[in-house]
């Protein structure tokens, strides 16, 4: 290949209770999401010289770069319950396995979902990666409403590079969250809550 590869092992020691995993979010739950998404797609486009304007992908690096460091340290002591990073599954299939961990049900609100700027138009416009397509069709307990606009719903599926959090914690404590977040130079967004059912809901309501 052109593109030259490379692979890393990390190990490490960590307390076990401080130990968050995806299967432990609970009913009631909120989900806050720390990182924007598109850098799939905005990648792709990259590859194919269809980038409409160059700061687009700048932005989608600096993102890439910024560590999930200091949103795993905003989440220790406000009581979160869940949480997993967003890679190359994208957002809907990191939420399936939170949803299938946890024996629950992930919905998500798809406007209020943060996205990367020129994401919905390069989706709009075909600039997608394989793993994109490759996600919509091996997560099926995934539903995404009829409303729901097409490119809109691709960002969602979008594998990430380097993507945030998705954190699942009670409601009461989400201004605390937000608040540890931002100190860490973070910003959150709610996108979502857990239920009781099962699988993963795209909603096209900003619920």
């Amino acid at each position: 290949d052109e593109e030259p590869k490379f692979g890393l092992v990390v190990t490490g020691r960590v307390h076990p209770e401080r130990v968050l995993t995806l299967g432990g979010a609970r009913i009631g739950d909120v989900l806050v999401l720390t990182k924007p998404l598109g850098s799939g797609i905005i990648a792709t486009a990259a590859r194919s010289d269809a980038l409409t304007d160059p700061a687009h992908l700048d932005e989608a690096i600096a993102v890439m770069r910024q560590l999930n460091r200091g949103a795993a340290r905003a989440m220790q002591g406000v009581g979160v319950h869940a949480a997993t990073d967003v890679t190359g599954f994208g957002l809907l299939g990191h939420a399936s396995e939170m949803a299938a961990g946890s024996g629950l049900a992930l919905t998500l609100s798809a406007p209020r979902l943060p996205l990367m700027r020129g994401a919905l138009d390069y989706a709009a416009a075909g600039q997608m990666a394989g793993g994109l397509r490759r996600n919509r069709e091996h997560f099926s307990a995934v539903t995404v409403a009829e409303t729901v606009p097409g490119p809109l719903a691709d960002v969602a599926w979008d594998p990430q590079t380097s993507g945030g959090l998705l954190i699942a914690l009670p409601a009461s404590r989400q201004q605390a969250l937000l608040d540890a977040l931002r100190d860490e130079g973070v910003t959150g967004h709610v996108v979502g809550f857990v239920s009781a059912g099962t699988g993963v809901h795209l909603r096209a309501d900003d619920r």
